[in-house]
């Protein structure tokens, strides 16, 4: 009788065995997608991010959801990045949003507005401050939806030829940079471009730029610059972030299991913090060899910043009245920033400001 009972009570269980195995297989399915990026392969921190990423999601669902990174020009060049998740060439990418200002200004908000936010207050406005919600109100259109991931921190103010002492040696030059912040390079009399990372080193090199930003040192030593131009300039004062993003295809987004939508969340946040963390530890020492290698460091004269802030409000207040999506945005953000300022006056830059004194009598 009790053998009788194990026997039913065992063939129960396999029978329960027998029936969970397929269910979980099917709540973990194998899902492979493609990962266009922004960025070329040499660039081992924005590229390298994205592989960080993609290794992460493999670790959390076991291998069960692949995704596989294309640096840019493998699938498509780096600036349309956007356009290929939007129309299901790819299903996600990773990518600078500001890149894509002239579908709609506002996309700059999800990278860095001029005179803006630094990188720690951007990812809180973003993650608690709605800015997140209302970018991907804007992605929507586009049939895609944003996650933050790597920032670079605030960048350098870039690499020209000559010398700039005045508002008036902007006039004229032909300046590489990236996103919203050419309209205020050229409400000041400059000439923007905006170019992909690969192609701005020879046309430095032919004089067809005569200056050029990228990022902070690390990757600008990489890409050569230094051999180019010498003046490296800073601030990056329409960077003080440079937060890059995952955008995704809404319509796989919605059809992928719930588990798999967390696994991409949780890496994109691992991202920021590989990307971020990296930065700040590889930067200085690679400043000091540009330094070596004849770079002269100069800051950009007040008069310039002051005439760039000033272009830059301009713009603001006239998009504000007539781009929906610029409003909210910026109203947000200005809000947010005004609250923030004063937090990291009393704290972030008293205790920033003593530990450089420190750092002099040393």
């Amino acid at each position: 009788m009790e053998r009788r009972k194990f026997l039913t009570a065992g063939g129960l269980g396999l029978a329960a065995s027998a029936v969970a195995a397929p269910a979980i297989a099917q709540s973990m399915p194998e899902i492979k997608w493609r990962y266009a990026a922004s960025w070329p392969k040499a660039l081992d921190t924005l590229y390298g991010g994205c592989e960080y990423f993609a290794k992460r999601v493999a670790e959390i669902t076991d291998n069960r959801f692949q995704i596989q990174p294309f640096a840019a020009g493998e699938i498509v060049p780096g600036l349309q990045v956007l356009d290929a998740v939007a129309n299901g060439t790819v299903e996600m990418g990773n990518t600078a949003l500001y890149y894509y200002w002239g579908k709609n200004p506002a996309f700059t908000f999800g990278t860095s507005l001029p005179f803006g936010l630094n990188t720690r207050q951007h990812i809180s406005w973003l993650q608690w401050g709605g800015g997140q919600d209302l970018i991907n109100n804007l992605l929507k259109e586009y049939n895609a939806i944003g996650i933050p991931t790597g920032s670079t921190g605030a960048q350098m103010g870039g690499w020209f030829r000559k010398e700039i002492k005045s508002i008036d040696d902007l006039k004229g030059l032909k300046f590489r940079v990236g996103g919203f912040a050419g309209t205020i390079i050229a409400k000041v009399g400059g000439v923007p471009q905006q170019i992909a990372a690969g192609d701005i080193y020879p046309a430095l090199e032919k004089g067809t730029l005569d200056a050029a930003e990228w990022v902070g040192p690390y990757d600008d030593e990489k890409l050569g610059f230094v051999k180019v131009a010498k003046y490296y300039y800073y601030p990056g004062w329409w960077e003080g972030t440079g937060q890059g993003h995952n955008i995704i295809n809404l319509d796989k987004w919605n059809t992928l299991p719930k588990h798999y939508q967390a696994a991409v969340d949780a890496a994109s946040r691992d991202t920021f913090t590989w990307v971020t963390g990296k930065y700040d530890y590889v930067n200085p020492p690679a400043l000091k060899r540009l330094l070596v290698a004849g770079a002269i460091l100069k800051p950009f004269p007040q008069e310039v910043l002051e005439s760039c802030y000033g272009a830059a409000n301009e713009i603001y207040a006239d998009l504000a009245k007539t781009n929906p999506h610029f409003g909210k945005m910026y109203a947000s953000l200005t809000a947010f920033r005004s609250e923030s300022l004063a937090w990291m006056q009393v704290a972030e830059l008293s205790f920033d400001s003593f530990m450089m004194r420190m750092r002099t009598r040393t």
